[in-house]
């Protein structure tokens, strides 16, 4: 943060870090900890109506810390003739410059910095108080008027702090009605240690904001989901007004997040268009990491606001700017109980907020926003949905019927930075191919992953994407909530064409089992049709399940009332039935980051637990490629080539390509060939040994 934005005289930036316990992040975000912006105040205004002081040593009859701290008299004559803005090194006569005189001569001494011996200025926000502000030769010490420093007045005034506060046991009165002599007898004993504490201090004025809003967080009582869903199984919230009213009257007491989380939870049971609540840590993660703007008016569209959960956060990152911003639900509801709760928040002066009751993806908008920042609706449109072919006309991607992928078609060529919460699935189903497609062309300025944290108790895995349509593709931030990981990719590193979807956290472990495989050498196959109902504990034909594979895919495993089989005439019903005898097929589990690959033994089918690898081409593994399935080093690259994912992890027609075969030749030729100015897959070549 900058100081002067706080209404704090300095104008040095500093780092102020504010944390709050998991337990209380979906009551409270470290934004709104965040002190109040204020006006920046000048140094006249903040020390000009002290007492000027001239004589040397010269302490203020009613106040002992305002006082002229003495220096050398030599060189008072240095800063004399000094204007505001000017450095006594500016002085034209070497006489009046900085220097000592050895061996007769004048030595003019070194300017490093050049606001040593430099005279502020009295119509500018004051500069940092520095450590050693004691001298002139220190940083931006002089008094714009006075041939002196600042006094530990003026600097206490400077860092906001009170005028009651005591330095020492004496209080203020006691230590102003000391003698001349006990003044100064007592300066010189504790000026050095009260200047020193108050130099690269933060300014008292910070912490008292960020105190005053931490005591009327901890004001209310912390709701856990259990109490928010009892309130609304109490109440009959069916009933919008009835909601309303409790929400404006607030009988029990209860923050503005914890009323926000009720009235999104009861709107989600009343409605059928996905409204789930989108938590506050998940907002404040993404806030975070929106762009600074030096626009002094910025346009932001919310394309699915639901109760308006993303803009007391939005307000408070771009606070000081005048905000436009469109709030868009197809829910009238919704953009009623979001109109009153942002009342109770406290909407800003600068801040304009227009309510839109529509359908975003069939509304027209007339306006180019600076920002696009929401959390569209995630589910599968069904075939009898009389908009699906609507939807699907407009759209980019026509391969899915998600709604959300017609939001993300549509928002993206509205503003010039998207920050949109998706499905993590977007990452590698082939479903959203076409979409990967069209955004390898935009930098992707960030990629932030929730994993199952985004939505607590909804069984989806989130990502935030971050769309940067003013600047080319270039750098990638990839942050991992679930794997603690914070990093910097290229962007054509990770999102390499030649792969068949993004891998957002290579590196060079999954690069060099890359050196070590041939990829896309199977197609898969995977059983949808095998219920419970069809087996038994015995049969014709065994069923092979995941479990019944070991852990290194050399053997089948017999597990007690595990084991399952199917009558012959059960199964020759069924599309697996075709592999019954065929051996030159694999098997390797679904939905594991412990893969392992065999060949599928003769009069066996397998469930939907184990997927069906088809080799492409006339080959045979080898018991050597087989093994090195399930060796720690190709997990690892598993997981990798996966994403680190907990769910969406069945062996697709994308995920299958990472099922390579093993060379067992010495020499290791690129896989990809690397075209001009392209990151691909890293290459290695065989020249006296090999080398990387």
């Amino acid at each position: 943060i900058n100081f002067k934005n706080f209404g704090a005289c300095s104008s040095r930036s500093r780092t102020v870090v504010i944390g709050v316990y998991k337990d209380l992040a979906d009551e409270v975000s470290p934004f709104e900890l965040y002190p109040t912006l204020k006006s920046e105040r000048t140094l006249r205004e903040v020390i000009g109506h002290l007492k000027p002081l001239k004589e040397m040593g010269e302490i203020s009859p009613d106040d002992i810390f305002h006082s002229f701290r003495p220096y050398p008299e030599y060189m008072r004559s240095w800063i004399s003739d000094i204007k505001e803005g000017e450095s006594a090194f500016d002085n034209k006569d070497d006489s009046k410059k900085p220097h000592q005189i050895v061996d007769g001569k004048i030595v003019i001494n070194q300017n490093k910095n050049a606001d040593k011996y430099k005279r502020q200025y009295w119509d500018k926000v004051g500069p940092c108080v520095h450590t050693r502000n004691d001298q002139l030769a220190s940083q931006n010490t002089v008094h714009p008027e006075d041939d002196r420093v600042f006094s530990i007045r003026e600097l206490m005034l400077m860092m906001t702090i009170p005028d009651t506060f005591r330095w020492s046991d004496d209080d203020f009165d006691t230590l102003n009605s000391l003698s001349i002599e006990e003044k100064k007898e007592y300066l010189k004993r504790e000026e050095i240690k009260i200047r020193q504490s108050l130099g690269e201090a933060v300014p008292t004025a910070i912490f008292q904001s960020i105190a005053k809003k931490i005591k009327v967080a901890l004001d209310y009582t912390p709701m856990n989901s259990s109490s928010i869903n009892k309130i609304v199984n109490d109440n009959d919230f069916n009933d919008i007004d009835l909601l309303i009213g409790f929400i404006k009257n607030n009988p029990m007491n209860l923050s503005v997040s914890a009323l926000s989380r009720i009235a999104e939870l009861s709107n989600s049971r009343r409605t059928d268009d996905a409204a789930f609540y989108t938590n506050k840590a998940l907002i404040t993660e993404i806030v975070k990491h929106l762009p600074d703007f030096d626009k002094d008016e910025i346009h932001i569209l919310e394309p699915s606001a639901g109760v308006g959960n993303f803009i007391p956060l939005i307000m408070k990152k771009y606070e000081g700017k005048k905000l436009i911003i469109d709030l868009v639900d197809i829910d009238k509801n919704s953009t009623r109980l979001a109109s009153v709760l942002l009342e109770k928040y406290g909407v800003s002066e600068n801040c304009t907020i227009n309510y839109i009751v529509d359908d975003f993806l069939l509304h027209n908008f007339e306006k180019h926003y600076d920002f696009v920042i929401g959390n569209p609706p995630f589910y599968k449109m069904g075939a009898k949905d009389s908009l699906l072919k609507t939807y699907q006309k407009a759209a980019k991607n026509k391969n899915t019927t998600n709604i959300c992928s017609f939001f993300l078609d549509k928002l993206v060529d509205l503003a010039d930075y998207v920050a949109v919460v998706f499905p993590k699935f977007i990452l590698n189903t082939p479903e959203f191919s076409k979409s990967r497609q069209y955004l390898c062309e935009k930098a992707v300025d960030c990629i932030v992953d929730f994993g199952e944290k985004g939505f607590p108790g909804v069984l989806i895995e989130t990502i935030a994407l971050f769309i940067n349509n003013c600047k080319k593709p270039g750098n990638t931030r990839i942050i991992s909530i679930s794997q603690n990981i914070d990093t910097i990719q290229k962007q054509k590193y990770i999102f390499d064409e030649h792969l068949p979807y993004w891998i957002i956290y290579r590196n060079d472990l999954f690069d060099n089992v890359c050196s070590k495989l041939d990829f896309d050498k199977f197609s898969v196959f995977r059983d949808r049709q095998i219920t419970n109902s069809l087996l038994s504990n015995t049969g014709d034909i065994r069923v092979l399940k995941s479990r019944n594979i070991n852990d290194d895919g050399t053997s089948i495993i017999n597990i007690e009332n595990y084991d399952s089989y199917i009558s012959q005439e059960k199964a020759e019903n069924l599309s697996v039935y075709s592999f019954l005898n065929n051996e030159n097929v694999y098997l390797t589990p679904n939905m594991t980051y412990n893969p392992r690959v065999m060949r599928k033994p003769k009069n066996t089918i397998v469930n939907g637990s184990v997927a069906i690898l088809i080799p492409k081409t006339d080959f045979v593994l080898t018991d050597v490629q087989c093994k090195y399935f399930s060796t720690p080093e190709y997990r690892e690259f598993y997981r990798i080539a996966r994403n680190y994912q907990t769910r969406s992890l069945n062996v697709d027609s994308c995920s299958v390509f990472f099922f390579g075969i093993l060379r067992t030749t010495e020499k290791r030729k690129p896989i990809i060939e690397k075209g001009e100015d392209q990151i691909t897959f890293t290459d290695y070549v065989e020249e006296k040994g090999e080398e990387k």
